[in-house]
């Protein structure tokens, strides 16, 4: 009889208070990585307000231009542009070649004074790359050269400028531009991320060619064309012994860098004069904000090392991480190749999963699902 009541009232407890259900997400995650990624487009003059309301953690784009001084906001730095000036086949001062050197020697100091957020700096290779402590010696002379200059250079009045794009015309400031068809010197700028992107193929999360990435290849996609017959031979024979291998040793295949700039720099037909900085904003409000930020100096935050280090100051483990970038999408679906503009790069970055990921420095690789390890032979 004690035991039909016991069993009477147990049953009456399940009935009153009802079957238990459990969640589908774990309390507890293995990782502080985001587990959820937002990226959206945002136009540049939205951004700021969207970084202070904590609406988005971290804005990718070129034209983003607020300041650091609010507390809660924080940028990084990577290579924007090269600057180079070519000057005018057809023009009157590109007969002799001690006269177009001083044409862009004079238009090189001229628009870095102009434009403070032109670095002046007449070589290809910039302090950003990663190879660039093997050309530091022949950058600082290639800068005294142009600073010492005292060769006779034209009136700068005189000079017919052109700018190559839209967006290349502030470098003229007051500077009438010249028109289509009669002008001395053409001023471009050129960004580094198109310029990667352009010559790079991504297969896997394997990058072809691996050159791509470094100061000397980029220099030879952006000089090699303007140099003389003779000395492109020469450049395309070493560039052709750097990409197959064919040197002896590490040293061996720096010199043949080192020669590839020397000569691409040896025409001043056209020319890099100097760089410019991406500012890229992130909110570091405590605990709205993100921190451990790790970001490329050639590509900014829109790298793979973003979004596999950043960590949300609101969460121990996960989150929600919300991005904006300037861009709309534009590329279609490739899971081989990933996508070839800057919003499908940064979603690829965020679903792929490579064993292997660029440097954020120069053109080597770090591990991402691999770990090296020193393996000893059984005996």
């Amino acid at each position: 009889m004690k035991s039909r009541v016991t069993f009477g009232l147990l049953l009456s407890a399940l009935v009153v208070v009802g079957p238990a259900r459990s969640g589908h997400e774990s309390a507890v995650y293995p990782s502080f990585y985001p587990h959820e990624i937002e990226i959206r487009t945002v136009a540049p003059d939205a951004a700021r307000a969207l970084l202070l309301q904590s609406k988005i953690h971290a804005y990718l784009g070129n034209d983003a231009h607020f300041s650091d001084s609010v507390s809660d906001l924080s940028s990084v730095e990577s290579l924007g542009s090269l600057v180079t000036v070519r000057i005018n086949p057809q023009s009157s001062y590109a007969k002799a070649d001690a006269t177009v050197c001083a044409v862009a020697r004079a238009v090189a100091r001229k628009i870095t004074s102009d434009n403070p957020d032109v670095i002046l700096h007449p070589y290809p290779i910039t302090p950003l790359h990663g190879d660039y402590l093997y050309h530091v010696d022949l950058a600082e002379a290639a800068k005294r050269r142009l600073l010492s200059d005292t060769e006779a250079s034209p009136a700068f009045q005189e000079l017919k400028l052109t700018a190559a794009d839209t967006s290349t015309k502030r470098l003229l400031g007051t500077e009438k531009a010249a028109s289509a068809s009669d002008w001395d010197v053409e001023i471009r700028e050129i960004s580094l991320s198109e310029l990667v992107n352009s010559a790079t193929t991504v297969i896997n999360g394997w990058l072809v060619p691996p050159q791509a990435r470094s100061g000397w290849y980029q220099a030879y996609l952006v000089l090699h064309q303007a140099i003389d017959a003779g000395a492109k031979e020469r450049v395309e024979a070493d560039v052709q012994r750097i990409q197959s291998g064919d040197f002896n040793d590490p040293v061996d295949r720096i010199n043949l860098e080192r020669a590839v700039v020397t000569a691409l720099v040896s025409d001043c037909h056209q020319v890099v004069v100097g760089y410019t900085l991406r500012r890229e904003y992130f909110n570091t409000e405590f605990s709205a904000g993100i921190e451990n930020i790790a970001f490329d100096s050639l590509m900014g935050l829109n790298a793979p090392i973003f979004l596999r280090t950043v960590k949300l100051k609101d969460f121990p483990w996960n989150g929600w991480l919300r991005v904006g970038i300037d861009a709309r999408p534009t590329s279609a679906w490739n899971p081989i190749t990933g996508f070839s503009d800057p919003f499908g790069r940064l979603m690829w970055s965020a679903i792929a999963d490579p064993a292997l990921l660029p440097s954020p420095y120069d053109q080597a690789w770090m591990a991402n699902r691999i770990s090296e390890i020193q393996a000893t032979p059984p005996r």
